[in-house]
């Protein structure tokens, strides 16, 4: 009877396919976070770069809204046509805008302009865009990831970062609390049994 009593003690629990396929997307979901804390926050802060959103829709199918984009400071010099550029509306105002450079004026005295329209629009914008107005050209972006960066931005920020560290602190308390039943359960099982 003993010998029956031991085999029960050590057998391991058996884990339902539902148990997996939990964890499994959990872990996928785990990598997914980190990717892309990683496009959106690691590699522009560590290139200089700033992350946008993309509000309205002169840059669709391309850039629909919702798109956050990353602007990589640039040497106007560098600038082609074809380059998708952030400028800002009027020098010294922080309002932007990200449309496609058509075409690139020189002056007399060498200072370089640029005509711009969105991708979606029928016709340029009205006014050309001096050297001194651009931002940046468009590296790369993350199709509807600008949805989410407004949201943790500016005055949300206030009550989100908060949320999201009570949600941490429940879900490791959860955590903490479902695997001390477990723990127990192992402490009785490696304690030697007493033969009469």
């Amino acid at each position: 009877m003993t010998g029956v009593s031991e085999a029960k003690r050590t057998a391991p629990v058996e884990r339902g396919p539902l148990h997996y396929i939990g964890l499994g997307l959990s872990g996928a979901l785990l990598l997914l976070v980190i990717a892309l804390a990683v496009i959106v926050i690691v590699i522009p802060r560590a290139s200089g770069s700033i992350p946008l959103t993309v509000l309205t829709g002169s840059m669709a199918p391309g850039l629909p809204p919702g798109t956050l984009i990353v602007v990589q400071p640039v040497d106007v010099d560098d600038l082609a046509v074809g380059d998708v550029i952030t400028y800002q509306i009027r020098s010294g105002d922080p309002a932007v805008i990200t449309h496609r450079v058509i075409a690139i004026n020189a002056s007399t005295t060498g200072e370089r302009t640029f005509e711009t329209k969105g991708d979606n629009n029928s016709d340029a914008d009205p006014d050309p865009v001096s050297a001194i107005q651009v931002q940046g050209k468009v590296w790369y972006s993350v199709p509807l990831v600008g949805f989410a960066n407004n949201a943790v931005n500016g005055e949300n920020r206030a009550w989100i970062v908060p949320g999201i560290a009570v949600l941490l602190i429940a879900y490791a308390g959860y955590m903490i609390a479902s695997g001390v039943p477990s723990a127990v359960r192992k402490m009785s099982l490696a304690r030697p049994v007493r033969k009469p």
